[in-house]
């Protein structure tokens, strides 16, 4: 019987050994390990800022829809606008960093012993509320695809008791 190394080839043998020492040879395994890791952690990195941006825009919208609707049961009207428009207004100076188109804002009114939301933003004690439906772009694009149009519909609202005004 013939040894079974004496029947394999030396040229393959020869190549089994080059096979065997690229194997064993760890050069240039941290570059193939950072081209795994990267996108990975590139998108955690700008998930986590698109999760901050939409937190931050959350918050700014919850305060400035407070603050208009506080600007609204005044009943004051800046000169030259209509009462929705200064409550308008009221929300974009509260917001400086967004753009509040007029069509994100929706008013209603709550007359005195009712019980159902009427359009328009009502008199002198009724119970007035400001909703904004705003829509943020996500950034990241494997985030934005999860999301319809890469958008996320923000809808935040805020009612409050008009004074007395005349």
């Amino acid at each position: 019987m013939q040894n079974r190394r004496a029947r394999i080839q030396p040229s393959v043998l020869s190549r089994i050994r080059r096979v065997r020492e690229r194997l064993a040879d760890s050069t240039g395994t941290s570059l193939v390990e950072a081209a795994l890791i990267t996108p990975l952690l590139l998108l955690v990195t700008f998930g986590i800022v698109d999760f901050a941006s939409l937190f931050y825009v959350h918050l700014a919208l919850e305060n400035g829809v407070s603050q208009a609707t506080r600007f609204g049961v005044t009943g004051v009207e800046i000169a030259g606008l209509t009462r929705e428009e200064s409550i308008m207004a009221a929300m974009r100076d509260a917001t400086p960093t967004l753009t509040i188109e007029d069509d994100m804002f929706a008013f209603s009114h709550m007359p005195p012993g009712a019980n159902v939301w009427v359009g328009g933003a009502g008199g002198a004690n009724d119970i007035d509320k400001v909703t904004v439906n705003y829509s943020w772009t996500l950034m990241t694009p494997l985030v934005r695809s999860f999301f319809d149009g890469g958008k996320i519909t923000l809808i935040v609202e805020s009612a409050m008791k008009n004074e007395a005004f005349e």
